[in-house]
Parts: C-alpha cells; structure tokens; sequence
C-alpha cells in the first residue's frame, strides 16, 4: 500500500488523538474498557461473543435441515432509496400518503430492526453486502458512473458472497439493479451469480436519455445526446448466465419502459422462484427493485394509487405489492418454511428530488454520514424460524448479511483468511427468540473519509457532512473536521444528532476515540484498495 494512502485514513483521526485519549483508567492498547467485544480471528471485526444464544440457534438450523434435508432459501429484497421512516412499521406508510401492508406484515411476523445501518450511498453498500468488506477495503467507495476510467477491475481479487454460495451447492440468481460494474468482469454473471436478470445502472443514469421533463438539455440536444450515449452507459434490460451468454432484452427508450421495469423483474424472479423449488439444490435470490430511486415512474397499473398521488408514493405502492408477490410465490411454491427473507433499503432517501422523495425522521440524507443518510429498514423474516412480534434497536451491518448468509448455508468455514472481513455473523440474533446483536460498533464512511462512529446509543463525529442549501445533500454538501473535541451525540434524547455532549462525556469520548484508532490500524496490515475512482 502507498504511504500516502494509510497516512490519509489515519490522519482523519488527527482529532481523536488529543487529550481525550490520554486517560489510562479508560483506554488500554487502543481499545476501550467500555467495549465488550471479542477479537477471534486477526482478520475479522471484533464482536459480542454470545455461546448461550449459539447453542440456540444452532439447534434450531439442525432441526430445519433435518426436517428439510436442504439447506435455507436466502432472499434478499432490497429496496433502491427507500427511508428509513417510508414503511408503516416504521411510522410511514398510509400516514405519509403511501401505505405498505406487505413491508408491514413481514415486520409484524418477523423481526424488526430500528437500527441497520448501511453505506451513504448505492454502490458502496451492495458491494459491502456481497464482500462483507468496507468499500474503502475494496476500493467501491462511490458509484461507478458512466465515463469513469477506473484502473483496477476490483472485482478481480475479491471474492464474492454468490462465489462462496455456488461453492456450498447454492443456485445464485440477482434480479434487478447492479450499479457495481458494467464492464466485463465486472458483471453479475461474471462474479459469481449464475444468472442475471436486470439493469447495470441506476434509473435515474437511464433516464437522462429520454426524459425530456427533467433532461431537456441533453434530450433536446442531438449533439449532447450522443456525447451522453458515448460514454457507454447501458440503456438495456440485460439477461446473462455465468460462463456462458449476455443478450440486451430491451431497450429503455422512454418514461413508459421505465415506469415497466421493476414489473419486468418481479415477473422475472417469481417464475425463477417456482423453478428454483423444484431443483434440488437450494437457492439464493438477490432481488434488487429500480424504485424508489429518483426519478420514479410508477408502472401504468400503479399511477394515482398511493393516497400522495406523487410519483415517488405511487412507486413505494408498486414495490410494496410486488414484495407481496414474491412472499407468495415462495409460499405457493412450498419454500416459505424453509427461506430466511431479508427487506432493506440500500442507504437514506435520496432527499435531492424532495418534494418527490423519501422520509427519514432522522438528520441528512443520502450521501450523507448523519443518521438520514445511513440508518435504513431492516426486516428479517423466516416463517416458522424467527418468531412473529420481535422489535430490537441492538446494531446490524447489512455487511453482516455476507457472513449470516454463508453461515446458514452452512460454508462459515470459507470466509476468506487473507482479507479484513468488517462483517460480523448475525445468525443467533436474528434467530433466537430473545437474541441480542453480537455487533457492538458501527463505522460510517464518506469514500475515503472516516466520519463517524456508532457504539451503543452514542455516534462520534471527527467529520461532518455540511449541507448548504435544504435538501441538497448530494449536490451541495461539503466535508468538514471538527472543532476542538469530536462530536459526540447520544442518540436516544438527539436522534436528530442536533446538539453534541462530548465535553460533559469525557471519559466516553476517550473511550470512543480509542476504538476509532484502533479500527484505523487495522489498515496497516490489510490496506485499502484504490481503484481510481477518486473522490
């Protein structure tokens, strides 16, 4: 690793290093004595180490296995943009003009988590849920738009959650948006997945093209728009199989193609479910929906049915029947006992197109370190498994998803050892009647920026996300370094992380700070990785 590089990640603690750190009745080799969590391997993020609930969840997966004598479904839903307050069960739906009786009932009949945390934005996050790996670790630290001249294909020494899963006996199938790659190598179909049934970009990069409402200086522009065509951004609904053909379906061409996609998809993955069943091999279904990033057209059979009549409402109803469908193929299919189903958003609500847009009752918005921009909904449901009613606030990483994933496929034992893994194996908290998170920190990154830190209730900021126009979180926003101390929030009397309490919180603070230095010196072995993406 270039020295510059790990100087750059361990300078943005330069704060944390003051006086703050200096008390030895609370910090011991980097480390606080608030912490009670547990290194167990070198290259794997320290968690709460919980044997009674193990034991528990252990016997639970063996029972199923010898009831089934398969190993679980894995279905992730994940839901482009969505906020964390847009579900009813989070204090949305029908109140905001957009209700989700789908979203509602898996929450009711499984578990509800109040604080998943993903990346600021798209990219990073799925990339971080398929590697288990900070983006700043595999060098997707943005979204890779079309034009970028990236230098290193990173997908080339990483190694994957469908890669690992195909080599337990999984059939990998993603549908729906990609955004981490659209040259070869790069591809669904090349990392892992079996078969891909979707669009390479976000909707929002299809759209510019033809949407001559929002884009009339480009669409209008024959000139600009094959400057724009030229960059080559895929405008097509791509079907690909690993190690063998890619062919476009269809072309995006209009607001009415658009406004079909995510209809399209779910066509696609409840027929690949029914034939998935009836293989003897189980399965794991990444089904990744187009809405609700802006812009939003809603399918023809959606428009005006929200109570908003807003696109971006009309659009959440359009997703949350079609989460619905897809419930019901694996019931109707006979699979619902034995799938674990996770729903998530893939960061906050993309508050830009506001008043066409998310809600988050929190501070920020995508792009954004603040609770807005980081804290999504997170829904594990598993009929028969994870008993009905359950509500916790404990921390869950969606990169926990890569190590909970392989541990019900029963392949805990192929986490790769030569790489940081920042996942931590969630298995027995989301399945144990009364289970607890084994993850006690959560770490924000902005791209290469270290910003923030979650530990219990308390968020530490030695950077913060300046908005400087209302709503404008992605484009006018600047990074800035604290003051004289970080900035410390306890979330549960400020979760609108409005007024710091650092200086009444010294030995916290000092505390929180030495579990930042000690998450930055794990660069020192296993570095980060650029790509050239940049900032």
């Amino acid at each position: 690793m270039k020295t510059d590089q790990l100087s750059k990640i361990l300078s943005s603690l330069v704060v944390t290093i003051f006086c703050f750190t200096l008390q030895p009745a609370v910090v011991i080799a980097g480390a606080s004595t608030l912490s009670k969590a547990i290194i167990s391997q070198e290259n794997m993020e320290p968690s709460v180490q919980r044997p009674e609930q193990e034991k528990v969840a252990a016997k639970k997966l063996a029972e199923l296995y010898t009831k089934t004598g398969k190993r679980p479904n894995i279905v992730w839903l994940i839901v482009d943009d969505m906020g964390w307050g847009d579900p009813g069960v989070y204090g949305g739906g029908a109140a905001i003009g957009a209700a989700t009786p789908n979203m509602d009932r898996l929450a009711r009949e499984g578990l509800k988590l109040t604080s998943t945390y993903s990346q600021p934005t798209c990219t990073p996050t799925r990339s971080a849920m398929l590697t288990g790996r900070l983006p700043v670790r595999t060098g997707l630290t943005r979204p890779i738009l079309a034009g970028d001249k990236i230098t290193k294909n990173p997908w080339a020494d990483e190694i994957s959650l469908p890669k690992l899963l195909g080599d337990a006996g999984y059939k990998t199938v993603l549908s729906g948006k990609w955004h981490v790659g659209e040259a070869e190598g790069m591809r669904p179909q090349d990392v892992g997945f079996d078969e891909f049934y979707g669009y390479y970009p976000a909707q929002k990069e299809l759209t510019q093209a033809f949407d001559k409402r929002r884009y009339p200086d480009l669409v209008l522009n024959p000139e600009r728009l094959d400057m724009l065509r030229r960059t080559g951004a895929s405008e097509a609904l791509i079907h690909g199989l690993k190690g063998g053909t890619t062919i476009e379906v269809e072309k995006i061409d209009s607001i009415e193609s658009m406004a079909e996609a995510d209809r399209l998809l779910k066509e696609f993955s409840v027929s690949r479910i029914g034939d998935l069943a009836k293989g003897s091999q189980p399965f794991f279904l990444e089904h990744c929906f187009m809405k609700v990033h802006a812009d939003n057209f809603a399918s023809k059979a959606f428009e005006g049915k929200s109570g908003s009549k807003y696109p971006y409402k009309d659009a959440l109803v359009e997703v949350d029947a079609y989460i619905g469908e897809i419930v019901e193929a694996l019931e109707k299919s006979g699979v619902l006992e034995n799938t674990f189903i996770f729903l998530t958003s893939d960061n906050g609500p993309q508050l830009d197109s506001w008043p066409d847009s998310g809600f988050t009752p929190f501070r920020g918005a995508k792009a954004s370190a603040w609770e807005g921009g980081v804290r999504v909904p997170g829904i594990a449901y598993w009929k028969g498994t994870i008993n009905p009613g359950r509500e916790s606030d404990d921390l869950f990483d969606l990169m926990d998803l890569f190590n909970t994933s392989l541990t019900l496929a029963g392949a805990a034992g192929s986490i790769p050892t030569d790489r940081y893994i920042d996942g931590i194996d969630q298995t027995s908290f989301l399945l144990t009647d009364s289970g607890r998170s084994r993850r006690e920190k959560v770490y924000v990154w902005t791209e290469k920026d270290l910003m923030a830190m979650r530990m219990y209730e308390y968020k530490i900021h030695i950077k913060i996300m300046q908005t400087h126009a209302q709503w404008l979180d992605i484009d006018m926003s600047t990074k800035a370094d604290v003051g004289l101390a970080p900035w410390l929030f306890n979330l549960y009397i400020d979760p609108k992380e409005q007024y710091p309490v650092g200086h009444r919180m010294n030995a916290w603070l000092a505390s929180m700070a030495a579990e930042l230095k000690a998450h930055a010196a794990t660069f020192k072995k296993y570095p980060p990785k650029n790509i050239g993406l940049g900032q």
